[in-house]
């Protein structure tokens, strides 16, 4: 120690430039660093979504689910597996252990559900793995007052959207809403009989003339050369134009004959999915960033590329609808402005006490020099710019100017001693070496408090991780700065004092403060009981009082929007949902205090359907203007307008928070083999919810349930009449797949050639099926209720399951502050449930995280979150 000392003493000049080095190199880390809301967490789950058109929910868990929950239980590190099986589609949540390579995982899932045999109508499965990363950082409503809806989608597809996904960070941009062109044919029937064609048969003639094949490499006489055939349809008009051979005969002599002929080719334009804004038509764009870019510095870019888009394209209107950055830098730049105001309440002390300014300038130095440090620290591991690393800065401020009063103090101190021998570097030297080692356990204790949670595993460990790290660097870097840059700066700055004779002037006496505190350490060390029982009480009423505080997770400032999403009621038609949501979004439009009302509606057995209200449900954003007062109460006069409405689906307020971590909903999650003993469990536990009056939004996972007719069979009087189940369910069938015939271009664009089929006739009733006439082998007809008897009966919507037993999810949103207060009156509450035999009762959500993380230091959103 006395060899650091004396260096740092004998080379002041270095340690000047060194400290310049490291502000310098601290200052540019912290600018580049990436900032984000929480730090950057690796979730090990996958997930396994697949499409089976016309499924009702048994039937998916029988064919889908339950196959890929078997292959998915049987591969190594998976923790648990979760499936939800709905309505025309399956969706399997696998949870891994942490430190497993998710890459490595999802090639291992990809492999083994590729073994396992669905049906034929289910669509192969997607794998993608859940984070954070997966939710878009920005969205985009493009509109406009010049174009149409289909010129727009050229504007978007053609110009927009290309610079957009040029941005360096942006993973994907995927758009909704959008106009799109395809090549109908209808067949003349009537025509193709005459001539004895069959649609199989065009078909085989379309597809093998429109091929372009390679014939490979020619010797000829001077060099290879490569040859090829090209016989690909250009545009619309080669399609029409195209000839089909056909038998000739007396009333049709041409041995060939024009698609045209027999077919009704046209282009037909499509908007794929509903999209609008403000009540026009619209383009709906989501921008996904790379898991390593910088979220702040992708939204910027985007808002430019937009701005510079709206100055070129006359009449383009693009609203932001998601913004994540703006929320990114209103936390970023509201802990820096704390970080700074605490430093500066910090300094005003320092003089206040010291009552010397050289003093001062050096302890504050140490503030500066050990937060760039840390920054630079943390720029090396690649750790981003968040609020818990900002909040450890915060934390560090008050703490990294300890070290340095205390050396600083001590120089000062005995400099005004009149029985103090030593002068010059001498009495630097020792004056810091004596403070040594009190700095270094104060400052390795306090070091020692944060380690530990560098060591903690899963997901609470990478989240809090940084602030350890940074806790752990700020103090170290203190340490290091009052060992060496305040005694190279006491030398310089105490020059005078330090070489200078000493007088009685120089000698300072202790003040009236120090006095009255010799006064009270007196007392205390005289009465040690009664000092020690004061302490003791002291510390018995603070953890008394601790209730009356409160916890809760994560704060989030509030921000003036609002997410609805509308579930439709099991078995509502489409044009009844359209004209529900219609509804809803009229009323929205008609607020003045709403700047923006964003609406998309998804088509059933759309895979982003979770976030929109189920399969064909919907999901409006409204953004508020930003002067809105009392936004709270705005807030829940909408809700209880929705609450209110009386429509067949159910309208919700989605809290999003939970997106970025924060959550505020208490839940429970029942389990058992018996599903009727499961609902009864869960209809309980919703009503004991809702007697509390501080949650609100008490909902089950549990859907209403379709009325199911089933068609009992009698085989032997069925196989009398020539016919099986499977020929009877063919000619029952109403699901109608899309035939792509061919591809043709327009416009340097690829246009997929669908065949229309003849439409099917929806029934208005189960009476309707009932009188339909059935072929029989012997060829009369008969009608349906002739061969089977109608059994009335119900299934669920959703089945979900986990390790073989289904489950459901009972939750309520906290309407207070105080959220361990009101997790404890409802955990009493679940305690009191007489649960049926076989029914089994998990906590979930945030009390989950309070019970296992010790009330709200550490949480856990993403398991809560993706516990289905």
């Amino acid at each position: 120690m006395e060899n650091i000392v004396n260096f740092v003493l004998g080379n002041k000049l270095a340690v000047w430039l060194l400290t310049i080095i490291i502000t310098l190199s601290g200052i540019y880390s912290g600018t580049k660093m990436k900032t984000e809301t929480i730090p950057n967490i690796s979730v090990p789950y996958l997930s396994v979504m697949v499409v089976y058109s016309g499924a009702t929910p048994e039937k998916v868990m029988e064919d889908v689910s339950i196959p890929l929950e078997q292959v998915a239980e049987g591969l190594d590190h998976v923790k648990t597996v979760n499936s939800s099986s709905n309505s025309n589609m399956a969706s399997i949540q696998i949870e891994y252990e942490y430190g497993v390579d998710m890459d490595e995982a999802k090639r291992e899932l990809e492999s083994a559900i590729g073994s396992v045999k669905l049906p034929e109508k289910a669509q192969e499965p997607t794998v993608s793995a859940i984070s954070m990363n997966m939710m878009p950082v920005v969205a985009l409503s493009v509109t406009s007052f010049k174009e149409n809806i289909a010129d727009l989608t050229s504007t978007v597809e053609e110009s927009l959207l290309p610079k957009l996904k040029k941005i360096d960070g942006v993973a994907t941009a995927t758009t909704s809403g959008q106009h799109t062109d395809e090549v109908d044919v209808v067949y003349n029937k009537e025509k193709m009989s005459e001539l004895d064609l069959t649609e199989d048969k065009v078909k085989q003639v379309i597809q093998a003339s429109n091929q372009s094949v390679s014939l490979g490499l020619y010797e000829f006489e001077k060099d290879e050369q490569a040859v090829s055939i090209d016989g690909k349809f250009m545009n619309v008009d080669e399609l029409k134009n195209m000839l089909i051979p056909v038998t000739p005969s007396t009333k049709n002599p041409s041995p060939l004959v024009k698609l045209s002929e027999i077919a009704d080719v046209k282009v037909i334009g499509k908007v794929q999915s509903v999209s609008r804004t403000n009540g026009k038509e619209a383009i709906a764009i989501q921008i996904v960033k790379d898991p390593q870019a910088n979220t702040v510095d992708v939204v910027k870019k985007v808002k430019e590329v937009v701005k510079d888009e709206k100055t070129k394209v006359d009449g383009l209107v693009v609203d932001v609808t998601l913004d994540q950055g703006k929320s990114i830098e209103e936390s970023v730049n509201t802990m820096i402005e704390k970080a700074l105001f605490g430093g500066l309440v910090a300094v005003l002390i320092i003089l206040l006490f010291l009552r010397d300014l050289k003093s001062t300038i050096i302890s504050i130095i140490s503030i500066p020099a050990s937060i760039f440090m840390a920054l630079l620290l943390l720029h090396w591991l690649d750790i981003t710019l968040n609020i818990m690393t900002l909040g450890a800065i915060t934390v560090a401020i008050g703490r990294v100017i300890d070290d340095s009063i205390v050396v600083v103090e001590n120089i000062y101190r005995r400099l005004h001693l009149k029985e103090e021998k030593l002068t010059g570097r001498a009495l630097i030297r020792e004056a810091t070496i004596e403070m040594f080692k009190p700095i270094l356990s104060s400052t390795l204790v306090t070091v020692a408090v944060f380690t530990p949670l560098i060591f903690v595993g899963g997901m609470v460990g990478e989240l809090f991780m940084p602030f350890a790290l940074t806790m752990t660097f700020a103090l170290g870097a203190s340490l290091l700065v009052a060992i060496t840059i305040v005694p190279a700066l006491s030398h310089f700055l105490f020059k005078k004092k330090l070489y200078s004779e000493k007088t009685k002037a120089r000698h300072k006496e202790t003040g009236a403060l120090s006095n009255w505190y010799k006064k009270v350490l007196n007392g205390a060390l005289n009465h040690k009981v009664i000092t020690s029982i004061l302490a003791i009480v002291l510390l018995v009423g603070s953890l008394a009082l601790t209730p009356l505080i409160g916890f809760s997770f994560m704060g989030s400032e509030e921000e003036k929007t609002m997410n609805l999403t509308y579930t439709p009621k099991n078995g509502e038609l489409r044009e009844d949902t359209l004209k529900n949501i219609k509804v809803v979004e009229e009323k929205m439009l008609e607020r003045k205090d709403i700047d923006v009302v964003q609406l998309s509606v998804t088509e059933k057995g759309d895979t982003s359907a979770a976030m929109m209200g189920g399969s064909g449900g919907a999901l409006m954003y409204l953004i508020f203007d930003p002067e809105t007062e009392n936004f709270t109460e705005v807030r829940e006069e909408i809700e209880k307008y929705l609450k209110n409405i009386g429509q067949s689906g159910e309208w919700k307020s989605q809290d999003m928070s939970s997106i970025s971590g924060s959550t505020n909903k208490v839940s429970y999650t029942f389990h058992s083999a018996d599903l009727e003993k499961l609902n009864q469990a869960v209809k309980e536990a919703e009503k004991a919810l809702s007697k509390n009056k501080n949650l609100k939004d008490v909902t089950s996972s549990t859907k209403d349930p379709y009325v199911k007719y089933t068609f009992k069979v009698a085989q032997d009087e069925l196989i009398n009449y020539g016919l099986t189940v499977g020929q009877l369910a063919m000619m029952l069938s109403t699901q109608q797949t899309q035939d792509v015939l061919t591809t043709v271009e327009k416009d340097g664009k690829e246009l997929n050639v669908i065949v229309q089929q003849d439409e099917v006739v929806q029934p208005k009733s189960i009476d309707d099926i009932l009188v339909k006439d059935i072929q029989t082998a012997t060829g009369k007809t008969m009608p349906l209720s002739d061969l089977v008897k109608v059994e009335k009966g119900s299934t669920l919507s959703a089945l979900s399951r986990n390790k073989g037993e289904y489950y459901a999810t009972v939750s309520g949103t906290v309407k207070t502050e105080n959220i361990s207060k009101v997790t404890s009156e409802v955990t009493k509450e679940m305690d009191k449930l007489e649960l049926s035999k076989g029914v089994t009762l998990d906590v979930a959500g945030v009390a989950a995280d309070y019970d296992s993380h010790c009330y709200g230091w550490c949480f856990n959103p993403i398991s809560s979150r993706f516990r289905w």
